[in-house]
């Protein structure tokens, strides 16, 4: 491998480490921690590579593929980036970035990548990677901790060759999280194939959807409906797999446990397809993800030819209390109707409810009354575990957890004060002294609300 690399990261180790690496494996290195330093060297024609972070002191990597590419047309750039979510992906997709990698990348993989870079650039192989019309509008938007698991989830398994079972409510996006596994892969250029049970009717059913899929990848959707017969030939069909076997992937509404149980699904069968399981949390379970994701459907219908809409702080106050049976579809589905009924450019909470109330299947979410704490913090803690499929969460959990419940509790028990520390120890049951301590420990910002007395 030889070349110029031209690294742009804020972290020195990170520097120091592909400084080091590349230069062994014959390359030379400009490193830098900063953008602007970065686009001189691109202005004055050096490098034959970038590899650059994301989110650096003097702004975003992302922000300057497109000048990159206007002044360099053919230089490819790899995306490295701690903030490893299915978001970052896309824009690094929709940039034109030539690959993305989340941190901590695995240094082999990198330094591949990196050949195969340097290799496009040689040949003058176009470096350009068109995003699919599915990418561009994938609604998998969300910053709430059970959304933000699940990307980090899905950055580790994305480049394995191990079979995923992607399981959630309808509506979730099962089928948009495989879609991602793939396009964002190094199978993104060979076919995607989803297979219903019609598919695998016949003698050649099977043999005909690996011929197909030609090492791409093989979606089996809602896996849990297909009948005994369409399991079995799975089952077959999976065991000839042979060396360039395409990507497996599966998605299911149903318990899988509770049909092996009754004896209506094949538990063989579930083993050769849960290596990796991805847990979709539904709607009710990241009502605070409501908001952006309205925001991103009413982009989405105005780019389509709608009318331009806002929602009234009102109108998201009264959809964050329904219980979304349907989901984010649900939601979209929701949003595209008031942007064509509404009658003025903000979306009121009167004509919220006027749809809302169309729709039977629809009931407020009930407090705590109905349900115990615990069996709240229960459900939660179990799809933590869900999201890393066959692998155990990080060291430590025992400590996370408890500091992760305690400071929303403190923020909570201090806004409900007004932040007045001697009420909120009361409240709490606990010595003011502790109180500040945790405060300090655990870094909570105190606002002008809460000031230390």
């Amino acid at each position: 491998m030889d070349g110029t690399i031209l690294v742009a990261d804020d972290d020195r180790t990170i520097r120091t480490v592909l400084t080091q690496a590349l230069t062994r494996a014959g390359c030379k290195v400009h490193a830098t921690s900063s953008l602007v330093t970065l686009m001189r060297w691109v202005e004055e024609g050096k490098g034959d590579l970038v590899i650059s972070d994301v989110v650096m002191p003097d702004g975003n990597g992302l922000d300057q593929l497109p000048k990159i590419a206007e002044l360099r047309p053919g230089l490819p750039v790899i995306v490295i980036s701690a903030q490893n979510t299915i978001m970052t992906a896309i824009q690094a997709a929709e940039a034109d970035a030539y690959d993305y990698l989340p941190k901590p990348f695995d240094l082999p993989d990198l330094m591949k990548r990196a050949a195969r870079a340097l290799e496009v650039k040689r040949t003058s192989q176009p470096v350009r990677r068109e995003a699919s019309s599915e990418q561009s509008d994938l609604p998998l938007v969300g910053r709430t901790p059970a959304m933000q698991a699940l990307y980090k989830l899905v950055a580790r398994v994305m480049n394995t060759t191990m079979p995923v079972l992607i399981t959630g409510e309808s509506g979730t996006g099962k089928s948009l999280i495989a879609r991602a596994i793939h396009d964002f892969s190094d199978r993104r250029s060979l076919p995607f194939v989803t297979v219903g049970g019609a598919d695998l009717d016949g003698v050649d059913g099977p043999q005909s959807v690996l011929s197909r899929a030609r090492g791409g990848s093989i979606l089996f959707d809602e896996i849990g409906d297909m009948d005994a017969q369409a399991q079995g030939r799975i089952v077959r069909m999976l065991d000839q797999l042979g060396d360039s076997a395409p990507r497996i992937m599966a998605t299911s509404q149903t318990d899988l446990g509770s049909k092996i149980e009754a004896g209506a699904f094949r538990d063989d069968l579930f083993y050769r397809l849960s290596g990796v399981t991805i847990a979709v949390p539904s709607l009710r379970e990241r009502v605070d993800d409501i908001p952006l994701l309205a925001e991103h459907f009413l982009a989405k219908a105005e780019r389509d030819g709608g009318p331009l809409r806002r929602i009234s702080d009102a109108a998201t106050a009264l959809v964050r209390t329904y219980s979304w049976p349907g989901n984010v579809r649900q939601l979209e589905n929701t949003v595209r109707r008031l942007v064509f009924t509404a009658a003025g450019e903000e979306i009121s909470k009167t004509e919220v409810e006027a749809v809302l109330g169309n729709q039977p299947a629809m009931e407020p979410l009930r407090g705590g009354d109905t349900d115990k704490l615990s069996s709240a913090v229960a459900r939660h803690l179990k799809r933590y575990f869900d999201l890393h499929g066959g692998m155990l969460p990080p060291p430590g959990l025992y400590n996370r957890i408890l500091r992760e419940v305690e400071a929303p509790l403190i923020e909570i028990a201090l806004d409900a004060t007004a932040g007045n520390q001697a009420k909120c120890a009361d409240l709490l049951g606990i010595n003011r002294n502790t109180l500040r301590k945790k405060i300090t420990d655990l870094d909570i910002q105190v606002t002008r609300r809460r000031k230390l007395m």
